[in-house]
């Protein structure tokens, strides 16, 4: 059996959790998330937890066991605490400012590149530290919006110039070795 799978999630207060057959809705201080889920896999409401289940040990039944027990407690953790991701741009003269709403990144374009952030997604920027912070209740959603800002100008292997996840390591190469014969 899944050792994820079979562990229970808590549920913390002010917290509300509707099971409805295989579709959960889940709803707090950050915001509601709504996802259907595979009916190969049993979800029960019990006690102030989520009991996640299988009827049988199928490969496909086995492999949704833990994801389906991980989305749910991510969607718990994102709707009362929430969730972050922090890029870090790197490179003279690469800037990230806020113009609004509105994610405006200098990032060595003849023009700034501006992003507006989705339903449930807002923007910090640290002008100091040059870092981004892409802040949402989603997690799913926050890793895509993070994604399209990295997208932008990915770092690049010979001077590590772009925009990269925090503590993302890039394996650096070597340039020319010199002039040959």
């Amino acid at each position: 059996m899944s050792r994820i799978g079979r562990l229970p999630v808590e549920i913390p207060g002010g917290v509300q959790v509707d099971v409805n057959g295989s579709i959960v809705r889940i709803k707090g201080p950050k915001g509601e998330l709504q996802r259907a889920f595979s009916s190969l896999i049993g979800i029960k409401l019990e006690n102030n937890h989520l009991e996640i289940t299988r009827k049988s040990e199928e490969a496909a039944e086995r492999a949704l066991h833990g994801t389906t027990r991980a989305v749910l407690a991510n969607m718990i953790h994102g709707v009362s605490k929430g969730h972050q991701t922090v890029l870090e741009i790197e490179g003279v003269g690469y800037r990230a400012e806020l113009e609004g709403k509105t994610l405006a990144l200098f990032v060595g374009y003849s023009h700034p590149v501006k992003m507006e952030p989705p339903a449930g997604i807002s923007f910090e920027v640290d002008t100091k530290t040059r870092q981004i912070k892409v802040v949402g209740f989603d997690k799913e959603l926050v890793g895509q919006v993070a994604s399209n800002i990295r997208s932008v100008r990915p770092p690049e292997p010979y001077h590590g110039k772009g925009i990269r996840y925090q503590g993302e390591r890039i394996r650096r190469k070597a340039g020319k070795a010199g002039k040959g014969k």
